[in-house]
């Protein structure tokens, strides 16, 4: 920003068009009749991330949840568990059961697999771009 005695001359101009964020978090409409359970996966809008709190809407209710979009390495137990998850697997989103599965036909791929399922059914996984 100019300011007066200063050595170079120099004009200041206003920007109305700025980064709003990093793009790590995305706020989503929540729709009617839904609980959103706070560090759990969910496909909504066209997003898929990690609920950052808990909502529950009810009839002729809507609401917003922040889900979390950030390509990162997660922990989830919400897996299809008789799916074996090794290392390397690439893993896609069932919405209808609200789990991760191995199967592609008709889910969405989200990330691939970083420490294979372990005796918890938990496995860690990097999430991919959103598509």
């Amino acid at each position: 920003m100019s300011y007066k005695g200063q050595p170079v001359p120099s004009t200041a101009y206003q920007s109305y068009r700025a980064k709003v964020s990093d793009g790590k978090s995305v706020r989503v409409p929540v729709p009617e009749k839904t609980t959103i359970e706070a560090q759990k996966f969910y496909l909504i809008s066209g997003f898929f991330g990690a609920a950052m709190e808990s909502v529950t809407t009810g009839a002729g209710e809507t609401s917003e949840v922040i889900l979390n979009v950030e390509q990162a390495e997660y922990e989830s137990d919400q897996i299809d568990k008789t799916q074996a998850f090794a290392f390397g697997t690439p893993i896609y989103w069932d919405a209808t059961k609200s789990q991760f599965t191995e199967t592609e036909t008709g889910n969405r791929l989200v990330g691939r697999v970083t420490v294979a399922k372990d005796a918890k059914n938990v496995i860690w996984f990097l999430l991919g771009p959103q598509i």
